[in-house]
């Protein structure tokens, strides 16, 4: 026991690894704030830092683009609908509204977990901790992302079921996927679909492997936190007790991920 006390007291003395810190400070995932370093857009006490294991003190100052970044808060996390027609990123290029752009005023700055495409809708979790987003990403979590999709053509559930076994789409292996014809009228059908996965516009091109057109699709629920109620546009904070009751802790996270 003493031991652990004695790193304990040496973690605080040297401090947090810069990556960490900012990630936990809401700027960024700790994986984005790594090229950030390597872009050489982070400094420490007005001095470039060149490598992530740079440590951070209470005293220090630390800048992203010049802006100082504020020390870490406790940790939150908010519920969020997010309409179709916004992006899920700080800065678009193209100059597309952003989720971030749309979010109240007062907001801390937060980063978002996982992403929803331009046209697609339903609930998207904001954090402002990096490194927690980083870890609800992580496919070791299993968590299920349940959708509501309707799509355009000729449903066949024997293909539906087929998913379940996974699938391949344009050279692109996908993992199981589990879907349900809940209703149809003419050539339009909705379904429930649900992954534990998560790729990149990875429903709308499985969709299409079935030679259907997906027109609309709602993230229903993302792990063990559902839509509910939210109308697009709306935002709720997780109470913290549940957020301690739903989310494992680091060390859980990070031993299950190493046990797969």
């Amino acid at each position: 026991m003493s031991g652990q006390n004695e790193d304990a007291r040496d973690e605080a003395a040297r401090g947090e690894r810069i990556a960490k810190w900012l990630a936990r400070s809401g700027v960024a995932s700790r994986r984005d704030v790594e090229r950030m370093i390597e872009e050489r857009r982070v400094s420490l006490n007005g001095q470039i830092v060149e490598h992530p294991a740079t440590f951070v003190r209470s005293a220090d100052v630390v800048q992203v683009d010049g802006q100082v970044a504020g020390a870490p808060e406790r940790t939150r996390l908010w519920r969020y609908h997010k309409p179709d027609g916004l992006v899920t990123t700080h800065r678009d290029p193209e100059g597309r509204k952003t989720v971030f752009e749309s979010l109240p005023e007062g907001m801390p700055r937060v980063v978002s977990v996982g992403r929803l495409d331009l046209n697609s809708e339903g609930l998207l979790l904001l954090t402002n901790d990096g490194a927690l987003a980083r870890r609800l990403e992580l496919p070791s979590n299993g968590w299920l992302r349940r959708y509501r999709v309707r799509v355009f053509g000729v449903v066949d559930e024997r293909q539906l079921r087929e998913l379940a076994k996974g699938s391949v789409f344009e050279g692109v292996k996908y993992g199981p996927i589990e879907a349900a014809l809940d209703s149809r009228k003419g050539d339009n059908a909705w379904l429930t679909v649900s992954l534990r996965e998560g790729r990149n516009r990875e429903v709308r091109r499985v969709m299409q492997g079935l030679n259907l057109h997906v027109s609309r699709l709602i993230r229903t629920s993302y792990g063990p936190f559902p839509l509910g109620d939210l109308q697009p546009g709306e935002l709720e904070e997780v109470q913290s007790r549940v957020i301690k009751a739903q989310i494992p802790r680091e060390a859980e996270t990070e031993g299950a991920a190493r046990r797969r």
